[in-house]
């Protein structure tokens, strides 16, 4: 766990916030709102926030719904902020933080996949820092799992700010950039590889003869069950799943159908082409 240096705002025991940390996210889109709420529902101040987004609607939505101030220009909105979040697309991240004239005080945080920190650090500009992130979409409920890299020019308590901020959406791994990849195929990508798992289960169900309402219910709460256990169990992977699994049962049996299809070589060989394509992109 990081100290806190001061960059980002201190809790008292309510959750008050009792420091303010100037917040720019530039992109109000899908994962631009679940870090604003995140950060919204921790505590900071939405009125030390500022969200860009080109349509007006939606900078009226999120000043209704969050109490930010919002922008339509990058460069306005990045110019007091302590840290500016980039939030679109990996094809304009480059020039979203070109055109935001980013000042050497602020710490450019990049949650574009596949765009590496030398990319990211010319287009921020000479000597600003940035911090590149891998977040996922869990983060939308405050589940997220990102990885964090720090490049050239981030001190270290700038880079703890950035942790301290990306915890309010979720857990967060720092890792060298040699290997956010591999990161990628295990947290980035990974939600969708249990939404197939469970959409597959479902039409199980209803080929054993479920209505799929009822499969689908069974499907989703037994995946959120098993997650909660994964997390906040302490026990191992391996040690769960022996403890639902009989001799000669029917999970002995599921599982036996399972291995002799061939489900840790598919993972083995998705984790690999994700890592892969990863690599390609950036």
């Amino acid at each position: 766990m990081f100290a806190n240096s001061g960059l980002w705002p201190d809790f008292g025991l309510s959750g008050t916030v009792v420091s303010m940390t100037k917040i720019a996210v530039l992109g109000g889109g899908q994962i631009g709102e679940a870090l604003v709420s995140g950060l919204v529902n921790a505590g900071y101040d939405g009125a030390d926030i500022v969200v860009t987004n080109r349509r007006e609607e939606r900078r009226a939505e999120m000043e209704k719904t969050y109490g930010v101030k919002t922008d339509s220009d990058n460069k306005e909105a990045a110019q007091d902020a302590d840290f500016v979040f980039g939030c679109v697309k990996p094809y304009a991240i480059e020039e979203v933080f070109a055109e935001a004239e980013l000042p050497k005080t602020a710490v450019a945080v990049s949650l574009a996949a596949g765009v590496q920190l030398e990319k990211l650090e010319t287009a921020a500009g000479e000597g600003v820092p940035v911090v590149r992130v891998m977040p996922n979409t869990p983060m939308l409920v405050g589940k997220g799992m990102s990885t964090a890299t720090k490049g050239t020019h981030v001190s270290d308590e700038q880079f703890e700010g950035v942790v301290k901020l990306l915890e309010a959406v979720g857990e967060v791994a720092v890792v060298a950039e040699k290997d956010i990849d591999a990161a990628a195929a295990l947290a980035g990508s990974a939600p969708a590889y249990f939404f197939l798992v469970v959409e597959s289960l479902i039409d199980a169900g209803v080929q054993l003869g479920l209505t799929r309402d009822v499969a689908t219910k069974l499907a989703t709460q037994t995946a959120a069950g098993a997650g909660a256990m994964l997390v906040g169990s302490g026990r191992e992977p391996l040690a769960l799943r022996a403890g639902v699994t009989s001799p000669g049962g029917t999970t002995a049996a599921a599982i036996r159908e399972l291995e002799e299809s061939g489900i840790r070589g598919a993972f083995y060989r998705a984790a690999e082409a994700c890592a892969q394509r990863a690599k390609e992109l950036g």
